[in-house]
Formats: structure tokens, sequence, C-alpha cells
């Protein structure tokens, strides 16, 4: 019994020798299935903080861009002069809107703003900045479906390699008749092993995509609100036409 026991010993060192419990070992000694799953998620966690990167800085630049323009706009300056400076290149949504609003002002202007068309040209003006800002926001937003996209499905893609890999193991226990916890623990850590890379992609994506969408959420907001404004002054403006 004695040399029994030391032969499994030795046979349970050996095979925990040969598996190695590391972050490298559990990938290489993983099933190929398992293997794929888990580099699928790697990429998507590397897309993932790609683009939680990028929307950072992005979203910063808007805001200060914004800032910028805000303060040209409220100065008290001529609007005719702002946007011959950023009429033909606007640098960010804001500016964008701004001159998509004055293009259609001057275009009417330079044809003559008769009786019939001033009923029409706000609205008008209002159109093309809100297609703007829907064309802006589109761009600001771009990859949100993927991070939306990573926070659902990657826990499950992960499960998936789990399940696969546990399946593994309790066919190669079946075949190999040795249940020993030694024998055993390496293929189970394998399959978890996927799980959590499951979720090492996902709770980022899905705290960056609730960060990220309200951020542009109040950004989109903030454009509208600038879009009634300009509406409001050009308003003033025809109905002082209109007086004069």
């Amino acid at each position: 019994m004695d040399a029994l026991q030391t032969a499994q010993l030795a046979g349970n060192a050996a095979a925990t020798t040969a598996h190695e419990i590391t972050i490298l070992g559990l990938f290489w000694q993983a099933d190929a299935v398992v293997k794929i799953v888990m580099m699928m998620l790697v990429i998507a966690s590397i897309w993932c903080w790609a683009i939680i990167i990028e929307k950072l800085m992005r979203i910063r630049r808007l805001n200060a861009q914004a800032d910028s323009f805000e303060e040209a706009f409220w100065s008290g300056g001529s609007l005719d002069a702002l946007y011959d400076r950023i009429g033909q290149a606007p640098a960010d949504p804001m500016a964008a809107t701004f001159a998509a609003g004055m293009r259609e002002w001057r275009h009417a202007a330079d044809r003559g703003i008769g009786g019939t068309m001033k009923s029409s040209l706000q609205q008008r003006v209002e159109r093309v900045m809100a297609v703007t800002i829907g064309r802006e926001m589109a761009r600001a937003e771009r990859y949100m479906t993927f991070l939306a996209s990573v926070g659902s499905t990657a826990p499950f893609i992960g499960l998936f390699g789990t399940v696969w890999g546990i399946m593994n193991s309790f066919t190669s226990i079946a075949g190999s008749g040795n249940t020993s916890l030694a024998v055993v623990a390496p293929g189970i850590a394998e399959a978890l092993f996927a799980t959590a890379m499951g979720l090492l992609a996902a709770i980022p994506a899905v705290l960056s995509y609730n960060k990220f969408s309200t951020d542009l959420g109040r950004y989109a907001d903030r454009l509208d609100t600038f879009s009634g404004e300009f509406s409001a002054i050009l308003s003033r403006h025809l109905e002082e036409r209109g007086a004069a």
C-alpha cells in the first residue's frame, strides 16, 4: 500500500509539473478551440482599449474646442467675420453647425430675402443645422456599437471556452480513470481562464460605453442648445430686416 501511494503521489507531481499553472502555460496547454476563444477575447480587449483611449482624447478635445468657439461666438464680434474665418474649414462640430446655418443664411441673403422667403428661411436654417449635428454626432459616436457588443457578448464567449475546456477535461478523466485533483485541476484551470478573459474584456467595455454615452449625450445637448440660440439670433435679424 505504501508503495502504491508513493507511486500515485509521484504521478500526481509529474502531472502537475507537466501542466504549468501560469498565464502563458494555461494558454499553450489549452485545447485548440479554447485557444481560439482566448485569442478572440485578447484581440477584442486590445481593440476596446484603443477605442477607449481615442474616445477619451476626442471628447476632451471636442469640449475644449466648443469652449473656444463659444467664447468667440459670444464675444460680441461680427458673425459674418467669424464665418469668414472658420466657415470653409470648421474644426469641430459646433463650428460646423454654425457654418451650416450661416451658409444657408448668406445664400438666402444673396438672393434677397423677400416676404415669402422669410417664413421658410428659418426652417431651412434649423433643418441644415440639425442635419449637421446628426452627421457630426455620428462621427463622434463611431465604434460605440463595438464597445456595446463586446460588453454584452464577451462573457458568453469566454463561458463557451470554459464549457468546451471542462468537457475535454472530463473526457480525459474518463479515458485515464484518474480522478485525482492534481490531474483534474490544470484542465479546469485552463477552461476557467477563458471566462476570466471574457470578463476582462467585457468589464472595461461596459463601463466605458456607459461613460461615453453620457458624455456624448451631454455634448449633443450642448450642440442642440447652441443651435436653438443661433436660430433665435437669426430670427431676430429677420424681424429687424422686416421692420426696416
